[in-house]
């Protein structure tokens, strides 16, 4: 179905906010990688399957590599959950075939089933501070979190650290009700090197994909963070 046939006001309006207006806003622009990483991360956030079917083909043209592409899918899973993550996997899977991508991708991984939680301890330090290396010990669920979310996901490849902690900031913006790790992981970002400026202009360029609810309370935790 040809929006352009049946909606063409709100076609016309919503281009011209999203692909137009928004990109080119003054001090809010993004180099153009950048943008479709935090688009593509917001999308899967936001459970935007169709527009993330419709994006992924142009932000590989526009500089996002397949496997970086793979890294954000994966990063996923920790932060919505293995249920919401793959259908967004088949579907980069379908896009990559239709271009001739040929899978598996190589392996990105470095940490080891054996060394993963102390890798991911390693990482949690670094983002958050050094108070962190005691916290998995505080229940299994912080020891999976050590473990799982950052020792398989963020010691891999494919993705700077910096790149890992926008995209799980998008994760958290988009799919709303996690603002308490929102502004963790303002804070985090903020730690290495993705300041406050950086990060509004990521949730004015994902506005137009998760709406203005989610954008305000992202812009709110961001000062939080600062606050903070």
């Amino acid at each position: 179905m040809d929006l352009h046939t049946t909606d063409p006001e709100f076609t016309e309006r919503f281009e011209y906010f999203a692909f137009r207006e928004v990109p080119n806003e003054k001090n809010q622009q993004l180099p153009e990688k950048i943008r479709y990483t935090a688009v593509l991360a917001a999308l899967i956030g936001c459970g935007g399957e169709d527009v993330y079917r419709q994006m992924l083909p142009t932000a590989l043209e526009g500089g996002i590599t397949p496997v970086a592409v793979k890294e954000i899918v994966y990063q996923a899973t920790a932060y919505l959950g293995y249920g919401r993550m793959l259908p967004f996997l088949k579907c980069t899977n379908e896009i990559f075939e239709e271009k001739e991508i040929f899978l598996p991708l190589d392996g990105q991984a470095t940490a080891s089933l054996e060394n993963r939680l102390e890798k991911g301890v390693e990482i949690q330090s670094e983002i958050f501070g050094g108070h962190m290396k005691e916290a998995w010990k505080a229940g299994h669920i912080n020891r999976w979190l050590a473990a799982d979310c950052f020792g398989d996901y963020y010691t891999r490849k494919g993705l700077t650290l910096a790149e890992r902690e926008l995209i799980t900031f998008c994760f958290l913006m988009a799919q709303g009700g996690c603002e308490a790790q929102l502004t963790a992981h303002a804070k985090g970002n903020m730690n290495i090197g993705n300041d406050k400026d950086f990060l509004i202009r990521v949730v004015s360029q994902c506005l137009p994909y998760i709406g203005y609810p989610r954008s305000l309370n992202a812009i709110s935790c961001i000062n939080k963070a600062v606050e903070e």
